[in-house]
């Protein structure tokens, strides 16, 4: 009977120390690895988004350097563009100036060229009247000189 009562007493002694186990360390114990696990699994999926991320930023700088590329190729184009633009006025400007000044000397020389046959005629309306009276061997008077030379600019 010895046996009996050690064997009831070791199997109620091993009921209470599961009973013991279930509610004051197994629980805890359970959700202390369930915290642990979820934590990790937790911290595995936050590096996952952070390289997913940092992959995503790489992209749009790389998209955003890009475009900034096009860009400035874009504005140097354009650059080059309105400084052809610029240099084609300044040459038509040239040529237009050019022009006037070429028509302003051609009417300067063509007005100091009527002045000079004026002077001319002048000239030699004088040495005609003076050749006239140097033959004649008189002077005309004043009327009669002023008659003769219109006659002799409108010959000539």
């Amino acid at each position: 009977m010895n046996v009996t009562v050690t064997l009831i007493g070791q199997m109620v002694a091993f009921g209470i120390l599961v009973w013991f186990v279930n509610r004051f360390l197994w629980g805890p114990l359970t959700n202390l690895m369930e915290e642990r696990k979820k934590r990790v699994a937790d911290g595995l999926a936050a590096a996952e988004r952070g390289k997913h991320e940092r992959e995503l930023a790489e992209k749009r700088a790389k998209e955003t350097l890009h475009e900034a590329k096009e860009k400035a190729a874009e504005i140097i184009t354009q650059a080059q563009k309105r400084a052809g633009e610029i240099i084609e006025e300044a040459k038509e400007a040239a040529q237009a100036e050019g022009e006037r000044l070429k028509v302003s000397a051609n009417a300067e020389i063509q007005q100091e060229m009527n002045r000079a046959r004026e002077d001319l005629r002048g000239q030699v309306v004088s040495i005609a009247v003076a050749g006239a009276s140097k033959i004649l061997k008189r002077e005309l008077d004043e009327k009669a000189n002023e008659a003769l030379v219109k006659e002799l600019v409108a010959q000539i």
